[in-house]
Parts: C-alpha cells; sequence; structure tokens
C-alpha cells in the first residue's frame, strides 16, 4: 500500500467513528476542515498523493486531532518510504 492509500484509509477510518451509527461525508469535512471539497476529493479519491502539510493538519483539526495524532497509527508508523512510487 502507498503513502497516500494509507491517508485515504485513516480518513475513512476517522470519518467512520466520529460519529456513532453514522459517518461524516466528505462534504461534511471539507466544511469542519475549511478545505474546498475538490481537494478533499482529490485526496480521497488518490489524484493528490501528496497533499501538503497544512491541508493535513486542517483535516486533523477536523477531527478534534493534533496532526501528530492524525498520523500516528500503525500502518503509517510501519511504513517504508524506499517501497513507495509516488513523488515524496
Amino acid at each position: 500500500m502507498q503513502y497516500s492509500e494509507l491517508l485515504v484509509q485513516r480518513i475513512h477510518e476517522l470519518c467512520n467513528r466520529k460519529k456513532p451509527n453514522s459517518t461524516i461525508s466528505i462534504n461534511h469535512l471539507a466544511e469542519m476542515s475549511g478545505l474546498r471539497q475538490s481537494t478533499v476529493n482529490n485526496i480521497m479519491q488518490g489524484n493528490s498523493k501528496n497533499p501538503k502539510i497544512k491541508t493535513l493538519h486542517k483535516i486533523a483539526l477536523a477531527f478534534n486531532m493534533t496532526l501528530a495524532d492524525f498520523l500516528d497509527f500503525d500502518e503509517l508508523n510501519k511504513y517504508a518510504f524506499d517501497n513507495d512510487t509516488d513523488d515524496i
């Protein structure tokens, strides 16, 4: 799995667990984070392979998390960047 896919997986996970019995839509996440819906869509659809830290920070804040908390999950902590074909 690539780095960008891990971020998408993390966002999906957080959207699904933030509200019991419901999920946060991409549109609502964009609204909560102050980002354009197209920006969030591009990340979630894999068009944006390397989102800016500022963008990830805004998404983290939408989940009431620090950027460090947002990026602290097992799959990413075990990720080896030398296996990634995306430009870093």
